[in-house]
């Protein structure tokens, strides 16, 4: 899977905020700073061609739908920064963030006892 550039992935929590629609209706669900319409159109474009939206043609325009979940795009643009940052370690990674103070002990006590119940 391509990994989304910020514009892409911007246009992407919009489409995925709509759940479907027109370029213009994802403008309006798009977060600031909004692209001109013909930039947003472009990028659309270029998702399609990525794969990760779908396309139908009604009259003059097109209506689009995300063809991945936001979920699933999450999961995997998550696996793919753990790999590429902290040498696919999840152990870092949290490390990282408690270091930093990014995440307080009652946090790493939820998330021991989220791992421990499963």
């Amino acid at each position: 899977m391509d990994k989304l550039t910020k514009q892409e992935e911007a246009a992407m929590q919009a489409i995925w905020k709509a759940g479907k629609g027109f370029v213009k209706d994802f403008l309006e669900s798009h977060a600031d700073p909004i692209p001109p319409y013909t930039t947003l159109a472009s990028t659309i474009k270029n998702l399609e061609k990525k794969g990760f939206v779908e396309a139908k043609k009604i009259g003059n325009v097109y209506e689009y739908a995300p063809a991945i979940a936001e979920d699933e795009y999450a999961k995997k643009f998550m696996n793919s920064f753990v790999k590429d940052y902290f040498e696919n370690s999840y152990k870092d990674l949290v490390t990282f963030f408690a270091k930093d103070k990014k995440i307080s002990p009652d946090d790493l006590k939820e998330i021991i006892r989220m791992i421990e119940s499963k």
